[in-house]
């Protein structure tokens, strides 16, 4: 199975638990990254500089990635624009075309039959997020790759428990209890050191009190099936689950 994620952290916050669970059950997982996390933040209190983020952003998910169990991490190697004013964000600066041309390399090199991305929203809405899930619904559509199926995690379901951390647009088809894996998950999210503080504050502001990294982890994680349209029998997926 192939993970394919925006930035560094993406991969834990939103699918660690699924991704842990795979991985015992002998899933060959891998894990492909769009950017290092150059536009990210720095820690509380700053734990590198702007420079040398990405660097450290790349090491970190190289941490979590191996306490979930994933085989192989690569990076695509675009830059991660900062943040901008209002917390506006960003999509790195692309070619769409060599942009699926190299996705669809990946996938013909390693043969991974399943691909999980972000959503249609983007999640919260984030440029860089919404270019992955475009990029592989056209792969998957017209690439005439062997039997691939796509699905996108963070699908929305009744009673979410934080639904900004949800799309829309992509109710999901299998929601699955990852609170077995709870504690690979946390391992995997302290990690991201650079991000920890990024992980908890708005859910703290939220309850009114400062809240621990393994509080604001989701339990539950949700996915919605891009491809193919109708369900499959032999859907790899939902098998392993």
């Amino acid at each position: 199975m192939l993970c394919l994620v925006a930035h560094p952290d993406d991969e834990t916050i939103l699918c660690g638990g699924t991704l842990a669970k795979l991985a015992a059950l002998g899933v060959a997982i891998h894990v492909l990254c769009l950017t290092r996390g150059e536009g990210g933040e720095l820690g509380e209190p700053p734990l590198t500089d702007r420079e040398h983020l990405g660097e450290v952003r790349a090491a970190e998910m190289a941490c979590a990635v191996k306490k979930l169990g994933v085989q192989r991490l690569d990076f695509l190697g675009y830059v991660d624009p900062v943040v901008g004013p209002g917390e506006k964000l960003f999509a790195p600066e692309h070619d769409p075309v060599k942009l699926a041309r190299q996705i669809t390399d990946y996938l013909q090199q390693s043969s991974d039959r399943v691909i999980l991305t972000h959503g249609s929203n983007g999640e919260y809405g984030h440029p860089a997020h919404q270019l992955l899930n475009a990029i592989a619904r056209q792969i998957v559509a017209a690439s005439g790759l062997a039997p691939v199926f796509l699905y996108s995690f963070a699908a929305s379901y009744p009673n979410h428990p934080y639904p900004r951390l949800s799309n829309l647009d992509d109710p999901a088809d299998r929601v699955i209890d990852v609170s077995a894996f709870l504690d690979q998950k946390e391992a995997a999210a302290r990690c991201h050191a650079t991000q920890n503080a990024l992980f908890v504050r708005r859910r703290s502001q939220m309850a009114g009190r400062p809240l621990a990294l393994r509080e604001v982890l989701l339990t539950e994680e949700a996915f919605h099936r891009h491809w193919p349209v109708e369900a499959d029998a032999d859907d790899p997926f939902f098998k392993w689950l």
